[in-house]
């Protein structure tokens, strides 16, 4: 079952609530963009379809039938098959999929519970995704603003990503006068070059990608960034600190194989969803005109399945 969080406002990560107490721009309620086109106009996989499981046992704030609903319907419009998950992740329970998704987990039920920013794994859990990517599986794990980054964290830690915990912002390279909706384009060169992001020929090339107040993401020497923080970015620790740090060199979106396996981490949710806010219903995520989000989320897919190398 969705939190609070997610049953009130649909919204991932809470982005407009943040928007508006941080940084000064409000955007009002969010929900669903039911005339989102969760279609593909070539299915990757028409024969074979790889097994996905969608975490849903997490107190996760994105779910499949809810604030996620878009990208579940667009990856299974392209092939794959999703199934939800309301176990702990065991061995198991792992080895009979090829993807696990985790969407911002939380260490408590709601958002604002004490111990939101908990792990919300437990440590015989972690060991078993790392594992299980080790032998060969593939993890998406996307992690918002706080408290996001620190439920996630120890689930993270074994891939060598490390996660701010904070709330990202950049004017600098922002969008509509809001300095936590971020910009990476090949124009601003925030877009690097990687698999995702030149995809499988010209129509699958991405140019440009809007995130919606994230936090910020550093992984190993292997990493490779796709969604890199300009030197201008920083980082608040909490919605009502003043104190802020250095972004720098950090990322949003980055990727790594784990031995047979391979991992993508996102420091925003909303990013791959569908949302529209406020009253004015402006469309936040994969429905936002001039953005390739939604071919980026299929891209992300295709690396993780193996489709792109």
């Amino acid at each position: 079952m969705e939190n609070r969080l997610t049953r009130l406002l649909q919204l991932p990560a809470m982005s407009c609530v943040i928007v508006l107490l941080v940084f000064g721009t409000a955007f009002g309620q969010q929900m669903v963009d039911a005339n989102f086109k969760a279609t593909t106009e070539h299915p990757a996989y028409t024969k074979s379809f790889p097994r996905v499981l969608f975490d849903e046992a997490h107190n996760n704030a994105q779910i499949a039938i809810g604030s996620y609903k878009p990208f579940a319907d667009l990856i299974m419009d392209d092939g794959y098959y999703v199934v939800r998950n309301h176990k702990s992740f065991a061995k198991e329970s792992l080895n009979t999929f090829k993807i696990l998704v985790i969407a911002n987990a939380l260490g408590a039920e709601d958002i604002e519970d004490e111990g939101a920013e908990r792990s919300a794994f437990t440590e015989e859990e972690c060991a078993a995704v790392s594992d299980w990517v080790h032998g060969g599986g593939a993890l998406l794990l996307i992690a918002g603003h706080a408290p996001f980054g620190g439920a996630a964290e120890n689930i993270a830690k074994p891939f060598g990503v490390e996660m701010s915990k904070g709330f990202t912002f950049d004017p600098d390279h922002s969008q509509d006068g809001s300095p936590s909706i971020l910009t990476y384009s090949r124009e601003n060169k925030l877009l690097l070059d990687h698999a995702i992001t030149q995809g499988r020929n010209e129509a699958e090339r991405i140019n440009r990608v809007l995130t919606f107040t994230g936090q910020s993401l550093k992984g190993p020497d292997a990493s490779a960034n796709f969604l890199q923080l300009a030197d201008t970015a920083k980082e608040k620790s909490g919605r009502d600190s003043e104190k802020e740090t250095s972004a720098a060199g950090r990322a949003q979106g980055l990727a790594l194989k784990f031995g047979k396996g391979r991992v993508v981490v996102l420091g925003d949710a909303t990013m791959l969803s569908a949302q529209l806010a406020g009253s004015e219903k402006r469309p936040m995520g994969m429905n936002v005109p001039g953005t390739d989000n939604k071919q980026l989320a299929l891209n992300i897919m295709h690396w993780l399945s193996g489709l792109l190398r």
